[in-house]
Protein backbone atom coordinates (compact mmCIF):
# COMPACT_ATOMS: atom_id res chain seq x y z
CA UNK A 1 0.00 0.00 0.00
CA UNK A 2 1.20 3.40 -0.81
CA UNK A 3 2.59 5.14 1.87
CA UNK A 4 -0.09 8.32 1.61
CA UNK A 5 -2.95 5.87 1.88
CA UNK A 6 -2.11 5.16 5.16
CA UNK A 7 -1.98 8.28 6.98
CA UNK A 8 -4.44 10.48 8.25
CA UNK A 9 -5.50 13.45 5.40
CA UNK A 10 -3.71 16.69 5.41
CA UNK A 11 -5.48 19.21 7.57
CA UNK A 12 -5.23 21.84 5.74
CA UNK A 13 -6.37 20.12 2.54
CA UNK A 14 -9.26 18.82 4.50
CA UNK A 15 -10.47 22.00 5.15
CA UNK A 16 -10.14 23.02 1.70
CA UNK A 17 -12.45 19.74 0.74
CA UNK A 18 -14.93 20.47 3.72
CA UNK A 19 -15.76 23.94 2.67
CA UNK A 20 -16.32 22.44 -0.94
CA UNK A 21 -18.86 20.00 0.52
CA UNK A 22 -20.43 21.47 3.06
CA UNK A 23 -21.10 24.77 0.59
CA UNK A 24 -22.56 21.92 -2.07
CA UNK A 25 -25.03 20.28 0.49
CA UNK A 26 -26.39 24.00 1.71
CA UNK A 27 -26.92 24.36 -1.91
CA UNK A 28 -28.63 21.34 -2.56
CA UNK A 29 -30.59 21.70 0.88
CA UNK A 30 -31.76 25.79 -1.14
CA UNK A 31 -32.64 24.01 -4.49
CA UNK A 32 -34.43 20.85 -2.70
CA UNK A 33 -36.94 22.93 -0.76
CA UNK A 34 -37.37 24.74 -4.64
CA UNK A 35 -38.50 21.18 -6.19
CA UNK A 36 -40.53 20.12 -3.39
CA UNK A 37 -42.70 23.81 -3.32
CA UNK A 38 -42.51 22.96 -7.55
CA UNK A 39 -43.29 19.10 -7.54
CA UNK A 40 -46.62 19.78 -5.27
CA UNK A 41 -47.31 23.21 -7.36
CA UNK A 42 -47.36 21.34 -10.49
CA UNK A 43 -49.09 18.14 -8.96
CA UNK A 44 -52.36 20.36 -7.83
CA UNK A 45 -51.82 20.30 -4.70
CA UNK A 46 -50.49 23.64 -4.05
CA UNK A 47 -51.07 27.43 -4.63
CA UNK A 48 -48.16 29.75 -4.65
CA UNK A 49 -48.53 32.41 -1.96
CA UNK A 50 -48.45 36.18 -4.30
CA UNK A 51 -44.85 37.05 -5.35
CA UNK A 52 -43.44 33.87 -5.63
CA UNK A 53 -43.44 32.63 -9.38
CA UNK A 54 -43.36 28.43 -10.22
CA UNK A 55 -40.29 29.37 -12.84
CA UNK A 56 -38.66 31.14 -10.26
CA UNK A 57 -38.84 28.32 -8.32
CA UNK A 58 -38.00 26.21 -11.25
CA UNK A 59 -35.09 28.27 -11.77
CA UNK A 60 -33.76 27.81 -8.51
CA UNK A 61 -34.18 24.07 -8.02
CA UNK A 62 -32.43 23.69 -12.07
CA UNK A 63 -29.16 26.40 -10.84
CA UNK A 64 -28.91 25.11 -7.43
CA UNK A 65 -28.94 21.52 -7.55
CA UNK A 66 -27.96 20.57 -11.31
CA UNK A 67 -24.88 23.52 -11.49
CA UNK A 68 -24.12 24.53 -8.19
CA UNK A 69 -24.07 21.34 -5.77
CA UNK A 70 -22.80 19.26 -8.48
CA UNK A 71 -19.59 21.64 -9.33
CA UNK A 72 -18.63 22.41 -6.05
CA UNK A 73 -18.98 18.64 -5.00
CA UNK A 74 -17.00 17.26 -8.02
CA UNK A 75 -14.08 20.22 -7.02
CA UNK A 76 -13.79 19.37 -3.42
CA UNK A 77 -13.74 15.74 -4.47
CA UNK A 78 -11.09 15.89 -7.14
CA UNK A 79 -8.91 17.82 -4.80
CA UNK A 80 -9.06 15.54 -2.18
CA UNK A 81 -8.12 12.72 -4.44
CA UNK A 82 -5.46 14.39 -5.87
CA UNK A 83 -4.13 15.07 -2.38
CA UNK A 84 -4.24 11.63 -1.36
CA UNK A 85 -2.75 9.56 -3.94
CA UNK A 86 0.08 12.46 -5.69
CA UNK A 87 2.12 12.97 -2.81
CA UNK A 88 -0.06 13.34 0.24
CA UNK A 89 -0.50 17.21 0.58
CA UNK A 90 -1.89 19.76 -2.11
CA UNK A 91 1.32 21.80 -3.54
CA UNK A 92 0.73 25.39 -2.24
CA UNK A 93 -0.22 26.83 -5.25
CA UNK A 94 -2.64 24.24 -6.00
CA UNK A 95 -4.06 25.09 -2.97
CA UNK A 96 -4.21 29.04 -3.42
CA UNK A 97 -5.99 28.53 -6.72
CA UNK A 98 -8.91 25.83 -4.95
CA UNK A 99 -9.37 28.72 -2.65
CA UNK A 100 -9.21 31.54 -5.39
CA UNK A 101 -11.47 29.31 -7.09
CA UNK A 102 -13.82 28.80 -4.30
CA UNK A 103 -14.23 32.32 -3.35
CA UNK A 104 -14.64 33.28 -7.12
CA UNK A 105 -17.52 30.65 -7.35
CA UNK A 106 -19.07 31.47 -4.22
CA UNK A 107 -19.50 34.90 -5.22
CA UNK A 108 -21.12 34.17 -8.42
CA UNK A 109 -23.45 32.03 -6.58
CA UNK A 110 -24.51 34.33 -4.26
CA UNK A 111 -25.31 36.79 -6.93
CA UNK A 112 -27.31 34.51 -9.01
CA UNK A 113 -29.51 33.39 -5.96
CA UNK A 114 -30.38 36.68 -4.78
CA UNK A 115 -31.17 37.51 -8.71
CA UNK A 116 -33.21 34.64 -8.67
CA UNK A 117 -35.21 35.32 -5.34
CA UNK A 118 -35.66 38.91 -6.60
CA UNK A 119 -37.31 37.32 -9.60
CA UNK A 120 -35.02 38.85 -12.07
CA UNK A 121 -34.03 35.84 -13.14
CA UNK A 122 -36.80 33.24 -13.89
CA UNK A 123 -34.96 31.91 -16.73
CA UNK A 124 -34.42 28.41 -16.30
CA UNK A 125 -31.05 26.84 -15.18
CA UNK A 126 -30.64 26.50 -19.65
CA UNK A 127 -31.32 30.44 -19.68
CA UNK A 128 -32.06 30.03 -23.18
CA UNK A 129 -32.80 33.40 -25.20
CA UNK A 130 -34.63 35.45 -25.90
CA UNK A 131 -35.70 34.94 -22.09
CA UNK A 132 -33.45 38.06 -21.06
CA UNK A 133 -32.39 37.94 -16.93
CA UNK A 134 -31.19 40.31 -15.14
CA UNK A 135 -27.51 41.10 -16.55
CA UNK A 136 -25.83 40.46 -12.53
CA UNK A 137 -27.35 37.00 -13.31
CA UNK A 138 -25.34 36.31 -15.92
CA UNK A 139 -22.09 38.04 -14.13
CA UNK A 140 -22.36 35.50 -11.33
CA UNK A 141 -22.59 32.59 -14.02
CA UNK A 142 -19.10 33.97 -15.41
CA UNK A 143 -18.04 34.10 -11.72
CA UNK A 144 -18.46 30.72 -11.48
CA UNK A 145 -17.35 29.27 -14.62
CA UNK A 146 -14.24 31.83 -13.89
CA UNK A 147 -13.79 30.34 -10.42
CA UNK A 148 -14.38 26.18 -11.42
CA UNK A 149 -11.11 27.02 -14.11
CA UNK A 150 -9.23 28.60 -11.38
CA UNK A 151 -9.82 25.26 -9.32
CA UNK A 152 -9.00 23.17 -12.60
CA UNK A 153 -5.61 24.81 -13.50
CA UNK A 154 -5.03 23.77 -9.67
CA UNK A 155 -5.25 20.52 -10.15
CA UNK A 156 -3.36 20.86 -13.92
CA UNK A 157 -0.80 22.34 -11.93
CA UNK A 158 -0.50 19.18 -9.35
CA UNK A 159 -0.32 16.94 -11.81
CA UNK A 160 2.57 18.67 -13.99
CA UNK A 161 4.56 18.73 -10.88
CA UNK A 162 3.79 15.05 -9.75
CA UNK A 163 5.06 14.09 -13.43
CA UNK A 164 8.28 15.59 -13.34
CA UNK A 165 9.01 14.78 -10.03
CA UNK A 166 8.12 10.78 -11.25
CA UNK A 167 9.83 10.86 -14.57
CA UNK A 168 8.54 7.40 -16.26
CA UNK A 169 6.30 6.33 -13.96
CA UNK A 170 2.55 5.93 -14.50
CA UNK A 171 0.58 8.13 -13.06
CA UNK A 172 -2.00 7.30 -10.29
CA UNK A 173 -5.21 6.27 -11.94
CA UNK A 174 -7.62 8.72 -9.44
CA UNK A 175 -5.05 11.61 -10.44
CA UNK A 176 -5.03 10.68 -14.36
CA UNK A 177 -8.95 10.36 -14.13
CA UNK A 178 -9.25 13.93 -12.25
CA UNK A 179 -6.89 15.59 -14.90
CA UNK A 180 -9.22 13.81 -17.57
CA UNK A 181 -12.47 15.26 -15.89
CA UNK A 182 -11.80 18.80 -15.58
CA UNK A 183 -10.38 19.22 -19.09
CA UNK A 184 -13.41 18.11 -19.92
CA UNK A 185 -15.00 21.07 -17.97
CA UNK A 186 -12.71 23.42 -19.48
CA UNK A 187 -13.18 22.76 -22.60
CA UNK A 188 -16.66 22.48 -22.68
CA UNK A 189 -17.00 25.45 -20.54
CA UNK A 190 -15.68 27.85 -23.31
CA UNK A 191 -18.96 27.21 -25.21
CA UNK A 192 -20.84 28.93 -22.42
CA UNK A 193 -18.26 31.10 -21.29
CA UNK A 194 -18.38 32.62 -25.03
CA UNK A 195 -22.40 32.67 -25.11
CA UNK A 196 -22.82 34.52 -21.50
CA UNK A 197 -19.75 37.56 -22.20
CA UNK A 198 -20.07 37.67 -25.93
CA UNK A 199 -23.51 37.46 -26.51
CA UNK A 200 -26.25 37.39 -22.64
CA UNK A 201 -24.12 40.38 -20.51
CA UNK A 202 -23.77 42.93 -23.39
CA UNK A 203 -27.74 42.29 -24.90
CA UNK A 204 -29.37 41.85 -20.95
CA UNK A 205 -27.36 45.62 -20.35
CA UNK A 206 -28.60 46.78 -23.90
CA UNK A 207 -25.41 47.80 -25.98
CA UNK A 208 -26.93 45.32 -28.38
CA UNK A 209 -30.40 45.08 -28.91
CA UNK A 210 -31.43 42.03 -30.48
CA UNK A 211 -29.25 38.01 -29.58
CA UNK A 212 -28.47 35.43 -32.65
CA UNK A 213 -31.11 32.96 -30.50
CA UNK A 214 -30.10 30.00 -33.01
CA UNK A 215 -26.12 30.49 -32.04
CA UNK A 216 -26.74 31.13 -28.14
CA UNK A 217 -28.80 27.93 -27.95
CA UNK A 218 -25.95 25.82 -29.78
CA UNK A 219 -23.19 27.37 -27.68
CA UNK A 220 -25.39 26.14 -24.45
CA UNK A 221 -25.79 22.85 -25.76
CA UNK A 222 -21.94 22.70 -26.57
CA UNK A 223 -21.81 23.36 -23.18
CA UNK A 224 -24.77 21.50 -21.63
CA UNK A 225 -24.23 17.76 -23.07
CA UNK A 226 -20.85 17.46 -21.73
CA UNK A 227 -21.66 19.08 -18.51
CA UNK A 228 -23.87 15.52 -18.19
CA UNK A 229 -20.07 13.97 -18.32
CA UNK A 230 -18.69 16.33 -16.21
CA UNK A 231 -21.03 14.65 -13.75
CA UNK A 232 -20.45 11.65 -14.73
CA UNK A 233 -16.56 10.99 -14.44
CA UNK A 234 -16.47 11.56 -10.55
CA UNK A 235 -19.20 8.92 -10.24
CA UNK A 236 -17.33 6.63 -12.61
CA UNK A 237 -14.19 7.75 -10.67
CA UNK A 238 -15.60 6.06 -7.54
CA UNK A 239 -16.86 2.93 -9.29
CA UNK A 240 -13.41 2.51 -10.84
CA UNK A 241 -11.43 3.37 -8.27
CA UNK A 242 -13.23 3.81 -4.68
CA UNK A 243 -15.55 0.65 -5.10
CA UNK A 244 -13.09 -2.30 -5.43
CA UNK A 245 -11.14 -1.17 -2.27
CA UNK A 246 -14.46 -0.67 -0.39
CA UNK A 247 -15.98 -4.66 -1.65
CA UNK A 248 -11.95 -5.81 -0.71
CA UNK A 249 -11.58 -6.47 -4.29
CA UNK A 250 -9.13 -4.83 -6.70
CA UNK A 251 -9.29 -2.61 -9.95
CA UNK A 252 -10.12 -4.96 -12.32
CA UNK A 253 -7.86 -3.23 -15.20
CA UNK A 254 -6.07 -0.08 -14.94
CA UNK A 255 -5.86 0.60 -18.57
CA UNK A 256 -9.21 -0.34 -19.90
CA UNK A 257 -10.28 2.99 -17.25
CA UNK A 258 -7.54 5.37 -18.57
CA UNK A 259 -9.27 4.26 -22.47
CA UNK A 260 -12.86 4.85 -21.01
CA UNK A 261 -12.08 8.47 -20.04
CA UNK A 262 -10.42 9.19 -22.99
CA UNK A 263 -12.93 7.92 -24.82
CA UNK A 264 -15.56 10.03 -23.03
CA UNK A 265 -13.24 12.95 -23.59
CA UNK A 266 -12.78 12.62 -27.20
CA UNK A 267 -16.96 11.46 -28.00
CA UNK A 268 -18.96 13.75 -25.15
CA UNK A 269 -18.05 17.24 -26.37
CA UNK A 270 -18.86 17.33 -30.35
CA UNK A 271 -22.56 16.18 -29.15
CA UNK A 272 -24.51 18.72 -28.37
CA UNK A 273 -26.86 18.61 -31.66
CA UNK A 274 -29.08 16.16 -30.56
CA UNK A 275 -30.50 18.57 -28.16
CA UNK A 276 -31.50 20.43 -30.98
CA UNK A 277 -33.23 17.49 -33.40
CA UNK A 278 -36.09 19.52 -33.80
CA UNK A 279 -34.92 22.90 -34.60
CA UNK A 280 -34.44 24.52 -37.87
CA UNK A 281 -31.71 26.50 -39.05
CA UNK A 282 -29.40 23.41 -38.36
CA UNK A 283 -28.76 21.24 -41.67
CA UNK A 284 -30.09 17.19 -40.67
CA UNK A 285 -26.35 16.39 -42.07
CA UNK A 286 -24.74 17.64 -39.24
CA UNK A 287 -27.51 16.32 -36.74
CA UNK A 288 -26.83 13.33 -38.39
CA UNK A 289 -23.11 13.20 -37.73
CA UNK A 290 -23.27 14.36 -34.22
CA UNK A 291 -26.06 11.93 -32.95
CA UNK A 292 -23.41 9.07 -34.54
CA UNK A 293 -20.80 10.80 -32.42
CA UNK A 294 -23.49 10.54 -29.29
CA UNK A 295 -23.62 7.00 -29.99
CA UNK A 296 -20.08 6.40 -29.72
CA UNK A 297 -20.11 7.74 -25.82
CA UNK A 298 -22.03 3.98 -25.60
CA UNK A 299 -18.55 2.27 -25.81
CA UNK A 300 -17.16 3.64 -22.64
CA UNK A 301 -20.16 3.42 -20.70
CA UNK A 302 -20.41 -0.52 -21.61
CA UNK A 303 -16.73 -0.59 -21.04
CA UNK A 304 -17.28 0.68 -17.60
CA UNK A 305 -20.20 -1.21 -17.37
CA UNK A 306 -17.87 -4.63 -18.04
CA UNK A 307 -14.80 -3.51 -15.42
CA UNK A 308 -17.20 -3.05 -12.92
CA UNK A 309 -18.73 -6.29 -12.60
CA UNK A 310 -15.83 -8.17 -13.27
CA UNK A 311 -14.46 -6.24 -10.46
CA UNK A 312 -17.39 -7.23 -8.27
CA UNK A 313 -17.33 -11.11 -9.54
CA UNK A 314 -13.39 -11.04 -9.05
CA UNK A 315 -13.65 -9.90 -5.15
CA UNK A 316 -16.48 -12.53 -4.72
CA UNK A 317 -14.51 -15.64 -6.33
CA UNK A 318 -11.93 -14.26 -4.14
CA UNK A 319 -13.62 -14.88 -1.03
CA UNK A 320 -14.33 -18.43 -2.35
CA UNK A 321 -18.19 -17.83 -4.01
CA UNK A 322 -19.15 -20.98 -6.07
CA UNK A 323 -21.64 -20.67 -8.50
CA UNK A 324 -22.69 -18.18 -11.54
CA UNK A 325 -24.58 -15.66 -8.86
CA UNK A 326 -22.71 -16.76 -5.78
CA UNK A 327 -20.80 -13.46 -5.46
CA UNK A 328 -23.67 -11.27 -5.42
CA UNK A 329 -24.42 -13.07 -2.01
CA UNK A 330 -20.71 -11.32 -1.11
CA UNK A 331 -20.94 -8.39 -1.69
CA UNK A 332 -21.20 -5.58 1.41
CA UNK A 333 -24.79 -4.49 1.14
CA UNK A 334 -25.00 -3.34 4.90
CA UNK A 335 -22.08 -0.91 3.80
CA UNK A 336 -23.93 2.56 2.56
CA UNK A 337 -20.53 3.25 0.94
CA UNK A 338 -20.97 0.44 -1.30
CA UNK A 339 -25.19 0.14 -1.03
CA UNK A 340 -25.70 3.70 -2.48
CA UNK A 341 -22.99 3.75 -5.32
CA UNK A 342 -24.49 0.76 -6.43
CA UNK A 343 -28.02 1.81 -6.30
CA UNK A 344 -26.92 4.98 -8.50
CA UNK A 345 -25.30 2.02 -10.69
CA UNK A 346 -28.21 -0.16 -11.19
CA UNK A 347 -30.48 2.95 -12.13
CA UNK A 348 -28.00 4.02 -14.62
CA UNK A 349 -29.05 0.93 -16.81
CA UNK A 350 -32.33 2.34 -17.94
CA UNK A 351 -30.97 6.41 -17.64
CA UNK A 352 -28.75 4.96 -19.98
CA UNK A 353 -31.66 3.34 -21.97
CA UNK A 354 -33.52 6.39 -22.09
CA UNK A 355 -30.37 8.59 -23.69
CA UNK A 356 -30.79 6.37 -26.48
CA UNK A 357 -34.39 7.56 -27.07
CA UNK A 358 -33.81 11.07 -26.61
CA UNK A 359 -30.50 11.07 -29.24
CA UNK A 360 -31.91 8.73 -31.83
CA UNK A 361 -34.11 11.26 -34.37
CA UNK A 362 -37.57 9.52 -34.71
CA UNK A 363 -37.23 8.33 -31.02
CA UNK A 364 -36.66 12.09 -30.10
CA UNK A 365 -39.49 13.46 -31.92
CA UNK A 366 -42.18 11.22 -29.90
CA UNK A 367 -40.30 12.82 -26.26
CA UNK A 368 -38.70 15.90 -27.34
CA UNK A 369 -40.01 18.52 -24.31
CA UNK A 370 -42.02 16.56 -22.62
CA UNK A 371 -41.90 14.97 -19.11
CA UNK A 372 -40.02 12.14 -20.58
CA UNK A 373 -37.51 13.84 -20.54
CA UNK A 374 -37.56 15.55 -17.23
CA UNK A 375 -37.55 11.86 -15.79
CA UNK A 376 -34.51 11.08 -18.11
CA UNK A 377 -32.72 13.60 -16.41
CA UNK A 378 -33.99 12.98 -12.98
CA UNK A 379 -32.77 8.90 -13.50
CA UNK A 380 -28.71 10.21 -14.81
CA UNK A 381 -28.23 13.43 -12.14
CA UNK A 382 -30.62 12.99 -9.43
CA UNK A 383 -30.29 9.22 -8.88
CA UNK A 384 -27.06 7.65 -10.51
CA UNK A 385 -25.20 10.93 -10.17
CA UNK A 386 -26.78 12.19 -6.52
CA UNK A 387 -26.59 8.65 -4.88
CA UNK A 388 -23.00 7.78 -5.52
CA UNK A 389 -22.22 11.46 -4.29
CA UNK A 390 -24.14 10.77 -1.04
CA UNK A 391 -21.75 7.28 -1.17
CA UNK A 392 -18.92 9.16 -1.21
CA UNK A 393 -20.05 11.34 1.23
CA UNK A 394 -19.92 8.79 3.66
CA UNK A 395 -16.44 8.66 3.62
CA UNK A 396 -14.95 11.54 2.37
CA UNK A 397 -16.66 13.53 5.28
CA UNK A 398 -14.51 11.14 8.03
CA UNK A 399 -11.75 10.56 6.24
CA UNK A 400 -10.75 14.21 5.53
CA UNK A 401 -12.04 15.03 9.30
CA UNK A 402 -10.59 12.49 10.88
CA UNK A 403 -13.78 11.27 11.91
CA UNK A 404 -15.53 8.25 11.66
CA UNK A 405 -18.48 6.56 9.97
CA UNK A 406 -20.52 5.11 12.94
CA UNK A 407 -22.67 2.23 12.58
CA UNK A 408 -25.80 4.61 13.52
CA UNK A 409 -25.16 7.35 10.65
CA UNK A 410 -24.40 3.77 8.05
CA UNK A 411 -27.88 2.39 9.07
CA UNK A 412 -29.31 6.13 8.36
CA UNK A 413 -27.31 5.73 5.15
CA UNK A 414 -29.07 3.03 4.04
CA UNK A 415 -32.43 4.03 5.10
CA UNK A 416 -32.24 7.25 3.27
CA UNK A 417 -30.64 5.69 -0.22
CA UNK A 418 -33.99 3.51 0.26
CA UNK A 419 -36.14 6.27 0.46
CA UNK A 420 -34.48 7.98 -2.01
CA UNK A 421 -35.11 5.29 -4.85
CA UNK A 422 -38.52 4.89 -3.67
CA UNK A 423 -39.27 8.91 -3.84
CA UNK A 424 -37.55 8.50 -7.58
CA UNK A 425 -39.38 5.63 -8.59
CA UNK A 426 -42.59 7.67 -7.84
CA UNK A 427 -41.50 10.77 -9.12
CA UNK A 428 -39.13 9.61 -12.59
CA UNK A 429 -41.79 6.92 -13.67
CA UNK A 430 -44.67 9.34 -13.33
CA UNK A 431 -42.54 11.68 -15.72
CA UNK A 432 -41.28 8.81 -18.07
CA UNK A 433 -45.14 7.72 -18.42
CA UNK A 434 -46.94 11.04 -18.89
CA UNK A 435 -44.16 12.32 -21.00
CA UNK A 436 -45.31 9.45 -23.55
CA UNK A 437 -49.32 10.63 -23.42
CA UNK A 438 -47.75 14.19 -24.36
CA UNK A 439 -47.61 16.63 -21.28
CA UNK A 440 -45.04 19.03 -21.70
CA UNK A 441 -41.95 20.07 -19.34
CA UNK A 442 -41.62 23.58 -17.96
CA UNK A 443 -44.89 24.14 -17.31
CA UNK A 444 -46.93 24.89 -14.38
CA UNK A 445 -49.89 23.00 -13.22
CA UNK A 446 -52.96 23.52 -15.88
CA UNK A 447 -55.55 21.50 -16.96
CA UNK A 448 -55.32 23.47 -20.17
CA UNK A 449 -59.29 24.25 -20.06
CA UNK A 450 -60.37 20.61 -18.91
CA UNK A 451 -59.39 19.09 -22.23
CA UNK A 452 -59.64 15.24 -21.88
CA UNK A 453 -56.07 14.81 -22.69
CA UNK A 454 -54.99 16.73 -20.07
CA UNK A 455 -57.01 15.54 -17.54
CA UNK A 456 -55.89 11.67 -18.05
CA UNK A 457 -52.09 13.20 -16.78
CA UNK A 458 -53.55 14.75 -13.71
CA UNK A 459 -52.93 11.33 -11.62
CA UNK A 460 -49.52 11.24 -12.80
CA UNK A 461 -49.05 15.20 -11.67
CA UNK A 462 -50.04 13.74 -8.24
CA UNK A 463 -47.74 10.76 -8.60
CA UNK A 464 -45.22 13.12 -9.31
CA UNK A 465 -45.88 15.43 -6.58
CA UNK A 466 -45.74 12.47 -3.59
CA UNK A 467 -42.54 11.23 -5.48
CA UNK A 468 -40.78 14.66 -4.50
CA UNK A 469 -42.27 14.74 -0.96
CA UNK A 470 -40.27 11.61 -0.25
CA UNK A 471 -37.39 12.89 -2.13
CA UNK A 472 -37.56 15.73 0.43
CA UNK A 473 -37.76 13.51 3.25
CA UNK A 474 -34.69 11.76 2.26
CA UNK A 475 -32.89 14.95 1.20
CA UNK A 476 -33.43 16.29 4.79
CA UNK A 477 -32.07 12.96 6.22
CA UNK A 478 -29.31 13.26 4.17
CA UNK A 479 -28.45 16.65 5.50
CA UNK A 480 -29.09 15.16 8.71
CA UNK A 481 -25.79 12.32 7.99
CA UNK A 482 -24.01 15.22 6.61
CA UNK A 483 -24.13 17.37 10.19
CA UNK A 484 -24.00 13.96 11.99
CA UNK A 485 -20.60 13.07 10.32
CA UNK A 486 -19.37 16.44 10.91
CA UNK A 487 -19.80 15.70 14.28
CA UNK A 488 -18.44 12.02 14.93
CA UNK A 489 -16.49 10.87 17.09
CA UNK A 490 -12.51 11.36 16.39
CA UNK A 491 -10.78 8.35 14.94
CA UNK A 492 -8.77 7.38 11.61
CA UNK A 493 -10.71 6.40 8.32
CA UNK A 494 -9.03 5.41 5.58
CA UNK A 495 -8.92 6.96 2.21
CA UNK A 496 -10.06 4.04 -0.03
CA UNK A 497 -7.98 4.02 -2.89
CA UNK A 498 -8.20 0.55 -5.30
CA UNK A 499 -5.08 -1.10 -6.43
CA UNK A 500 -5.16 -2.78 -9.61
CA UNK A 501 -5.08 -6.42 -10.46
CA UNK A 502 -2.31 -7.55 -11.48
CA UNK A 503 -2.25 -6.72 -15.76
CA UNK A 504 -1.01 -9.27 -18.23
CA UNK A 505 0.46 -6.73 -19.78
CA UNK A 506 1.77 -2.59 -18.39
CA UNK A 507 -0.52 0.41 -18.76
CA UNK A 508 0.34 1.83 -22.57
CA UNK A 509 2.56 5.13 -22.01
CA UNK A 510 0.50 6.45 -24.68
CA UNK A 511 -3.06 7.30 -23.00
CA UNK A 512 -0.98 9.60 -21.14
CA UNK A 513 -0.53 12.02 -24.38
CA UNK A 514 -2.54 14.80 -23.43
CA UNK A 515 -1.23 16.72 -26.19
CA UNK A 516 -2.84 14.15 -28.55
CA UNK A 517 -5.64 13.24 -26.84
CA UNK A 518 -6.42 17.18 -26.45
CA UNK A 519 -5.54 17.60 -30.19
CA UNK A 520 -7.77 15.02 -31.26
CA UNK A 521 -10.75 16.80 -28.89
CA UNK A 522 -10.20 20.42 -30.73
CA UNK A 523 -10.06 18.46 -34.46
CA UNK A 524 -13.35 16.53 -33.61
CA UNK A 525 -14.91 19.82 -32.32
CA UNK A 526 -13.97 21.42 -35.36
CA UNK A 527 -15.33 19.23 -37.64
CA UNK A 528 -18.51 18.76 -35.72
CA UNK A 529 -19.24 22.49 -35.30
CA UNK A 530 -17.25 25.09 -37.60
CA UNK A 531 -19.59 24.61 -41.13
CA UNK A 532 -23.23 25.06 -38.66
CA UNK A 533 -21.64 27.81 -36.71
CA UNK A 534 -20.59 29.84 -39.54
CA UNK A 535 -24.43 29.12 -41.38
CA UNK A 536 -25.77 30.61 -37.91
CA UNK A 537 -23.96 34.04 -38.60
CA UNK A 538 -25.75 34.52 -41.70
CA UNK A 539 -29.53 34.30 -40.34
CA UNK A 540 -30.87 37.18 -39.83
CA UNK A 541 -34.65 35.82 -38.83
CA UNK A 542 -32.68 33.94 -35.65
CA UNK A 543 -32.37 37.77 -34.24
CA UNK A 544 -34.43 38.42 -31.23
CA UNK A 545 -35.05 41.18 -28.74
CA UNK A 546 -35.52 40.35 -25.41
CA UNK A 547 -38.61 39.18 -23.73
CA UNK A 548 -39.52 39.20 -19.60
CA UNK A 549 -42.50 37.12 -19.18
CA UNK A 550 -42.96 36.41 -15.61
Amino acid sequence: MNSNQSQSFNRRDGALVVAHIVFAFVALLLGGIAGLLQSVVRGGMYTLPGGIGYYQLLTAHGVLMALVFTTYFIIGFLYSGVSKTMGGELLPLTHRLGWAGFVLMSLGTLIDVVMILLNKASVLYTFYAPLKASPYFYIGLALVVVGSWLSGFGIFYHYMYWKKTHRGKLSPLFGFMAVCTMLLWQIATIGVAVEVLVQLIPWSFGWTEKINVMLSRTLFWYFGHPLVYFWLLPAYICWYVIIPKIIGGKIFSDALARMSFILLLLFSIPVGFHHQLTEPGISPLWKFIQVVLTFMVVVPSLMTAFSLFASFESAGRAKGARGLFGWVKLLPWKDVRFFAPFMGMLVFIPAGAGGIVNASNQMNVVVHNTLWVTGHFHLTVATSVALTFFGITYWLIPAVTNRLLTPRINRLGIIQTVIWCVGMLFMSGAMHTVGLLGSPRRTAYTTYGDHPDAVLWMPYYAAMAIGGIILFIALALMIYNVVALLRAPKGYTEYPIGEAAEPEEATPRYLERWKVWIALTVVLILFAYTIPVMDMFGHASTQSPGYVTW
